[in-house]
């Protein structure tokens, strides 16, 4: 039984995590990697396994940078079993499908832009196409339903239990058996927080042998939940009252649907005006959102109770679906009292960027960040106080004002992280991924019952 790490290793983003056992090789996730150029470059090279040997992918919930380069996996030979709960199945077609749109869109908007200033450097190439994402989406099979095992060969079952992420999200639980050795190995994907509005609290893990871990706040506590509610109401009505607009990098899955909750909670309070204007600028959003709509199995209690008494939390007077091209280019006509939601939440992609071009250089006008921002991001170099960034190859001014909202994460903080393996039992191995070094290295300080691990990228333990 070994295990090895081909991505999110001492790094946020590409979480790809390969288990060997009994001849059967199983992967958990297969992600993109996000923020630097030489990143985005990582996902055109080798796996660093051969793709046409994976029996089965375990996808734990359908971020980018967990299912992203899967039509790439099928493109380069995987002919195995793709599993994942219901609503990751529906999230997972739309993600890869909206990439592969947004990547052919970008190459020929790249090329355009080239031909006009005389280049005649070769053709940009989209990563993956529709066609790509088409084709990968045939190796979904069976469906996981949460807390019921699934025997993948002999020796070897899998069981996915809520990890209150995002919609349909998991930790990964693998009981192995070989050579008359067992183990229990728990991967956590990605782990949400107790006590938010819309999907139920992660579920207790079971004690297990070995833990992959993610570690992307590992170093520090998230804000309180209601007081970054109220900056979050706060800087939007100091924005409308000052003639801007806001624009909010947003997350298509899950935080785009939290924060049209608060919105609307924030209009039927009187806390915004009435008059706001909000676009949700992003297809994918607005599908995630419709989908989000088709799965109360995962909601909490309050928010199941809402949709029970016919009341919709994602819609208000106001709220603006833009889902063309062209309704997109015209929200840049509104010079105020508007808030636009628009992908990606990194700014490494999608529509957002066009929205920070017209907005960024304008001092009545907010960018307000409501996730985390990898290092070598668009949205980072924001963040840490640029002065000018570049968009689309030209450099812009930042004279907007930026508003950092921690509170909103989607992920774990430090404490619920502590909490959760606590839980796990005595672990005798902790591998921890998905965070930069300095977090993983302050979570692992705290961890004294486990032997914590931090993986290379390619390194491979026996488990």
């Amino acid at each position: 039984m070994h295990i090895s790490f081909h991505g999110a290793a001492r790094d946020v983003t590409g979480s790809c995590h390969l288990v060997e056992c009994n001849g059967i090789r199983i992967l958990i996730d297969c992600g993109f990697f996000q923020g630097s150029r030489e990143l985005e470059e990582d996902n055109a090279d080798d796996f660093g396994f051969d793709p046409a040997k994976i029996d089965f992918l375990l996808l734990t919930h359908a971020h980018l940078d967990h299912c992203g380069r899967l039509p790439l996996l099928d493109s380069r030979g995987f002919k195995g079993e793709v599993i994942a709960t219901a609503a990751t199945r529906e999230l997972a077609r739309l993600v890869m499908l909206d990439t592969a749109g947004l990547q052919e869109e970008e190459a020929r908007y790249l090329n355009r832009r080239a031909q006009k200033r005389g280049r005649s450097a070769p053709g940009i190439e989209p990563l993956y196409t529709v066609l790509d994402a088409l084709n990968a989406l045939e190796h979904f099979g069976r469906t996981a339903h949460y807390g019921q095992p699934l025997e993948l060969a002999p020796g070897i079952r899998a069981t996915f239990i809520d990890a209150g992420h995002i919609l349909g999200s998991a930790c990964v639980v693998l009981e192995l058996s070989e050579g008359g050795r067992q183990q229990r190995v728990l991967f956590s994907g990605d782990l949400g927080l107790s006590a938010r509005p819309i999907l139920r609290d992660p579920a207790r893990p079971p004690h297990v042998d070995t833990v992959i871990m993610e570690s992307t706040y590992g170093d520090r506590r998230h804000k309180q939940l209601q007081p970054s509610i109220e900056e979050f109401h706060a800087a939007i009505a100091a924005t409308v009252r000052r003639g801007g607009n806001v624009v909010i990098p947003t997350f298509a899955l899950e935080r785009a649907q939290e924060i049209l909750f608060y919105l609307h909670a924030g209009k039927e309070d009187g806390t915004l005006p009435g008059t706001l204007q909000v676009f949700l600028d992003s297809p994918m959003a607005i599908s995630a959102t419709q989908i989000f709509k088709r799965h109360p199995e995962c909601y909490d209690e309050e928010t199941a109770a809402l949709f029970r008494s016919g009341r919709d939390p994602f819609h208000f007077p106001g709220l603006h679906f833009t889902r063309e091209t062209s309704e997109s280019m015209a929200i840049n006509q509104v010079s105020g009292g508007a808030v636009i939601l628009a992908g990606a939440g990194m700014c490494t992609g999608g529509r957002v960027r066009h929205h920070l071009k017209h907005n960024l250089g304008r001092p009545q006008c907010s960018v307000v960040f409501v996730g985390f921002a990898a290092q070598g991001t668009l949205a980072r170099q924001i963040v840490d106080g640029a002065k000018t960034v570049k968009i689309f190859g030209d450099d812009y001014p930042v004279r907007a004002g930026i508003h950092t909202i921690g509170g909103f994460s989607a992920h774990a903080g430090q404490d619920e992280l502590l909490a959760w393996h606590r839980q796990t039992g005595r672990p005798a191995t902790t591998f921890l991924v998905h965070g930069e070094p300095e977090s993983m290295a302050t979570l692992g300080r705290l961890m004294p019952d486990t032997t914590v691990r931090m993986p290379e990228i390619g390194q491979r333990f026996e488990l």
